[in-house]
Formats: C-alpha cells, structure tokens, sequence
C-alpha cells in the first residue's frame, strides 16, 4: 500500500500531524497500536506552566525568550514562538469545526483546572464544559460550590476534593456542599463495580428519562449554589450538549471534571480529531504496530507492520509520534533507554542512577522525562549520525522536555504535529513525483 504520508501513532501529536496533512489533500495513513494517553488525560491543553529552573508561568508566549536561555533543545525553542502559537490557533480552530470548542482567556494567560482530588493545575485551553478559575483569585465570584457524585462511583470522591479545596486560603469564605445522588436504573451497574465507570454511566444518561430523574434529584440535594461540580460522565461526542440540556434544566451553573481514567474528556478529544481525519479521507489502521523500515540513502523507504508482515507500507514521507515509555515509543530495560522501532538516537544517560531523583514526589524533574529521540530544528531524526530526510518526530517521543513539570505536554504534542505536517505537505509539493516512483520501483520489487 502506498501514501503520501504515512503516521506512526494515534496520540495528539499523530492525529494533529495526519489532520493537517489530510487537509492539505495528501494521501494518509496513521497508523494506532491501542488507546493514546488521552484516554489518560485531563481534556485540558497545557501549553507551558513553569520554567525548566522552577520559575511559575503565567503567560506563556511571554516566556518563550527565557525558555530558550534555559533550555536550547526544548521542542518549543527549535520551533519558535511564532510556530507555536500558529499552530494552536489552528488545533482550536479546527476543534471547533469538530463540535469541541477549546476556550484560552483573553490575555492568553494560562487559566486553572480543578482535580478530581480538589487541587489545581495550570492549564491553556480547555473544554467549554470546564469551569476556567483565575489563575490568581481562583475563588473569584463563588461564595457556595456544590461537589456532586452518583452513589457508588469510586472514581471521584467529593469529600476528599473539597477537604483540599477548604485547605486554600482562596477558599475561606466559599462554603462547600458535596452529596451523592442515588438514581433508580443503576442497580445492575452497583452489582459489578468494574462496569460502574464514567463511560458506562454516560450510556445511561443518554436516556432523556434518566437525565431528567437526574436533574430533579441535583435540585433537590444541591439547593442554591454558584457552581456545581459533576465528575465527566455525560458522554463522548455529546457531552457538551448533554451538560447544556442538564444545565437548563436545573438552572446550575454546572462544570464538569475529569475522572480517574477512562476520562471521557480526553476520549472527546480523541474520537473527534479520529472522527474528522477519516471524514476528510485519512485511513486509520487501528490496532496495527510497526515493526520496523527499510532505509536507504537518508531516506526511509518503507515501513512494516505486524498485521501486513511482509506486504511493506510506501510514502513519501513519514512521522513517528510513538509517544513515551507508557505508550512503549520508547524502550527501558536496566542500563540504557532506546527506541525501539527504527533505532533512532537518544538523548540518553548512561548511568542509571542519574536517571531519577532520590524522592518521587521531589520539586524538581525526573531526568528520565527528559530523554528521547534527538533531531535537529526540522525535527528529522538521525541514525548511526545520518539524518533521515523523510523522518520526522513529534510529541512525547521527543527529548529535552518534561511534559509534567513544565506542564507542555499536549502543547508540545500539537505543535510539533503541526510543524511536521507543514514541512511534509512542502516537501510534496516540492516534489510530488518522489512517491510515485518510488511505489513503482516496489512494485517491481514486490510483484
């Protein structure tokens, strides 16, 4: 099979990377071994929060200049500011089309999200569905919340999050209710507490009859209040819609957040950018992994898959967005770090006992989040000291960033999707004859 671009993972940076090009009118392929991380996440967009030397960002695209003091190799400093911002104001734009509407403050500063453990978290662009609290006066405008859960959830406990909320001095003069609500329908559910998870409630609440026993129920335990609470059950594509219906119901001010994982915030975004790509004519290749390439003269000619074996994947150019140790695009076994498919070079350290911090919890980063794949400002890898042309990289795969601490982890995701993209569907245009003979040749080959 051939493609103009073919993509290696289903994650942020993967999906960013084969919309944009799909847009472009190129012929693309992702391919996805199993769930992303977002089904992990929090549906929230951090861009950047703090500083490699510990330094709290509250604006940042303002920060960018110190970044790059602190840290020339970050993906952020070899793609500028400029590129940055472009790229997102694409992500959100092309979001919105999807029916999921990403909001930033209009300073462009970083705003907060709530936790389901009541903490906060600096984040840039969020689900509208997510209430965005000031970064500096968090309890702006509130004087009563109300924490709500379904009897029987294990995965948001209100009590637990509004105990830390007290412990904010923000928060001491907001009084804050929490309470669970029992609903007819969900005994079978109660019966296996395995199949009681955020997804499967939203299954239920599709039921117009069960939403609106649900809304009665949140008027009469809630009372007045500024702000109601929900955990994220109300659905993947619908969500918002749903919320919205809750709300008019009830007359709450209603926000929702995400759950212990599956999150359904993080599954809106990922079925809607999926959803999206192969409505604009991509092909997904679900459940497939790459098991390895042929390269020659600098350039990756064809790649191949567990579930094709020896019928080999042609493109013109490639991107592989793996992701990191957890979504195995990166390898770790006792004394060295590796990427496992096409053995790119890493930015590694050898001896293992630099590789972490003595304390888990410590205020500074695990140098193990900052290892990965090496590549030059155009984000093309090298192997053995040769570049490969046609090879870009993008998102946690990458090295000299720690997406938790600096809190850029879907930022840095989506920009260097983006970049990749741009420079494929360039690169194309440049030469759009490449693939084409190159198809041929392995025809030849192959036939």
């Amino acid at each position: 099979m051939r493609f103009d671009s073919i993509i290696i993972g289903g994650g942020v940076a993967g999906l960013s990377c084969a919309i944009r090009c799909a847009e472009a009118g190129l012929k693309t392929a992702v391919i996805a071994a199993g769930q992303s991380a977002l089904h992990f996440s929090s549906g929230s967009i951090d861009l950047l929060s703090q500083l490699p030397d510990g330094t709290r960002v509250s604006q940042p695209f303002a920060a960018f200049d110190a970044l790059r003091e602190q840290s020339p190799g970050h993906p952020y400093s070899l793609l500028g500011k400029d590129t940055v911002f472009e790229a997102l104001q694409w992500y959100q734009a092309m979001m919105a089309t999807c029916g999921v509407q990403l909001q930033a403050q209009p300073d462009m500063s970083n705003h907060l999200r709530l936790t389901p453990m009541g903490t906060f978290r600096p984040t840039w662009l969020s689900q509208q569905t997510v209430h965005p609290f000031p970064l500096t006066a968090p309890a702006q405008g509130l004087s009563r919340i109300a924490l709500i859960t379904l009897e029987g959830f294990r995965d948001f406990q209100p009590q637990l999050a509004a105990d830390n909320l007290r412990r904010l001095p923000a928060f001491d003069g907001v009084e804050i209710h929490t309470d669970a609500i029992t609903l007819p329908g969900f005994d079978t559910m109660l019966r296996n507490p395995c199949e009681f998870r955020s997804i499967d409630i939203s299954r239920v609440l599709r039921d117009t009859a069960k939403l609106h026993e649900f809304a009665k129920a949140l008027i009469q335990q809630v009372g007045q209040a500024d702000l109601v609470v929900l955990p994220a059950i109300f659905g993947n594509g619908d969500g918002a819609a749903t919320l919205k219906l809750l709300e008019g119901l009830t007359g709450c001010r209603i926000c929702e957040l995400p759950t212990m994982p599956p999150s359904l915030l993080g599954i809106r975004l990922e079925e809607a950018m999926k959803t999206h790509f192969q409505a604009l004519g991509g092909l997904l290749l679900k459940g497939d992994e790459v098991t390895g390439g042929e390269f020659k003269d600098g350039r990756l000619q064809r790649i191949y898959t567990k579930h094709h074996q020896d019928m080999p994947l042609v493109a013109n150019q490639f991107l592989i967005a793996s992701g990191s140790f957890f979504s195995r695009g990166l390898h770790a076994d006792r004394n060295q770090i590796q990427e496992p498919v096409f053995g790119l070079e890493m930015a590694d350290i050898p001896d293992r006992s630099h590789w972490y911090q003595r304390e888990f919890f410590g205020p500074g980063s695990h140098p193990y989040l900052k290892m990965g794949v090496v590549c030059n400002q155009h984000l093309q890898p090298a192997i053995n000291g040769q570049t490969i042309g046609n090879l870009y990289c993008a998102g946690a795969l990458l090295a000299h960033y720690d997406p938790v601490t600096e809190g850029c982890g879907s930022g840095v995701a989506i920009s260097t999707g983006y970049f990749a993209a741009e420079q494929m569907i360039a690169a194309i245009r440049t030469n759009p004859g490449t693939a084409d003979e190159t198809n041929e040749q392995t025809k030849r080959v192959f036939l």
